[in-house]
């Protein structure tokens, strides 16, 4: 019999379950580190995180439940600043330094599409900063451009519209590379 609990064999049974249920659905908290989408695909529940770094324009280390995890941002390509064997591109440290302005020590809410890792074990998303949806402002101010690898594609028109905006402007490496 489990001390505290009533009904002995059943009822430690059932406080089994209940917990075994909640620590595979991930405890319900907004937090918790992101989960699996369902066997029909279902996008997962958003996550808050904080970010420790950002590690160029596109790619961030965050901090979920204690540990840290590389997330790269869905829809946006920012010039190379850091890739093993590539040069720095043309904009590549104006953008990576404005991701730095927007996201560093800031905690942010990610919001996933429908695959949750890419082919490098990162965390793949959307992510926005006191309100603002950080992989849009990348377009938007002409330090990115977009990206689109389906079926990750929730925002692709929205940044699209951007992305045509910034380059009609000639805005940041539309009007310099």
């Amino acid at each position: 019999m489990v001390p505290g609990v009533r009904g002995g064999t059943a009822g430690a049974l059932s406080l089994l379950a209940v917990l075994l249920y909640l620590l595979l659905r991930g405890g319900g908290d907004e937090g918790a580190a992101p989960r699996d989408g369902g066997a029909d695909g279902s996008p997962r529940d958003p996550v808050s995180a904080r970010v420790v770094r950002a590690i160029d324009g596109d790619t961030i280390e965050v901090a979920i439940d204690g540990r840290t995890d590389d997330v790269r941002y869905i829809g946006v390509d920012t010039p190379e600043t850091v890739k093993p064997g590539e040069p720095v591109q043309c904009y590549g440290p104006q953008a990576s330094a404005f991701n730095h302005r927007l996201v560093d020590g800031e905690t942010v809410r990610l919001v996933f599409d429908s695959e949750l890792r890419d082919v490098y074990g990162r965390l793949l998303a959307y992510v926005y900063a006191d309100g603002m949806f950080v992989n849009a402002e990348l377009i938007r101010g002409g330090y990115a451009r977009t990206l689109e690898i389906p079926p990750n594609t929730a925002e692709a028109d929205r940044l699209a519209m951007l992305e045509q905006k910034a380059g009609e402007a000639g805005v940041g490496l539309w009007g310099a590379c």
